[in-house]
């Protein structure tokens, strides 16, 4: 890792959750919740919130992520409804508590990690997200560690779509080879990282489907706890 100057840090499913895929998080407040959906009914309804969410500006970027677990748990909850599973309002808060208690004690994992790169190298956040990342970043006090943040809701183009990376090696100022990129899943995050030339670090624990690794395109490294980069990284 002697070359690398520069770190590109995904956000959603690798600093908020340590790995585990998102629809996995929700799904297991839905059965601590007692909600009585079915796993693949429920899997619909998480696809369906993303797209609508990705579609329609339903976020406002000065929405925190509180706000917008209820926003996301809603669209699913109309999604559930329509299919003839509903889910009553106290039922879809205790799912968004669960997930964003969650979401806190990862953070505070995921924080010292985070500082600690960022206090040794250059550090930016490229991700999918809905255009509050800064306000998300500010509420968990995260913000103050990344030099920029490349946004697909902010700058319309949205992961495994290489140039959003391409972004992300030019805010730092570095050439491709001397950036490392941090991301949980290897579609979205390695695969198009590394084909523009970064090193790549896949945090691989609960993915949403198996996601085989091309031949001559292999990360750099495979961890299945974000506290693995400390040993990586050598600090």
């Amino acid at each position: 890792m002697n070359s690398i100057k520069g770190i590109i840090f995904d956000y959603g499913g690798t600093i908020d959750t340590n790995g585990i895929h998102w629809s996995e998080v929700i799904w297991e407040q839905f059965v601590q919740a007692g909600a009585g959906i079915e796993k693949p009914l429920f899997r619909e309804a998480y696809v369906h919130a993303e797209r609508t969410l990705a579609k329609q500006r339903i976020i406002e970027p000065t929405h925190t992520f509180r706000r917008l677990l209820e926003l996301k748990i809603a669209i699913e909850a109309d999604y559930l409804a329509a299919a003839g599973k509903p889910i009553d309002s106290c039922t879809q808060q205790k799912i968004v508590e669960g997930c964003y208690s969650q979401v806190k004690k990862c953070i505070k994992k995921s924080c010292s990690i985070v500082k600690a790169l960022s206090e040794k190298y250059p550090t930016v956040l490229v991700t999918n997200f809905y255009g509050n990342m800064p306000v998300v970043l500010k509420e968990f006090s995260l913000d103050k560690y990344f030099g920029s943040i490349i946004e697909s809701a902010v700058v319309g183009i949205r992961k495994p779509d290489p140039r959003l990376f391409a972004l992300g090696v030019k805010a730092l100022g570095l050439q491709a080879n001397e950036v490392i990129v941090i991301g949980d899943s290897y579609r979205k995050d390695i695969y198009p990282s590394l084909s523009i030339g970064c090193k790549a670090v896949w945090l691989k624990k609960i993915c949403w489907e198996e996601e085989p690794i091309i031949p001559g395109a292999e990360p750099t490294a495979i961890i299945g706890d974000i506290a693995e980069l400390t040993a990586i990284m050598q600090f």
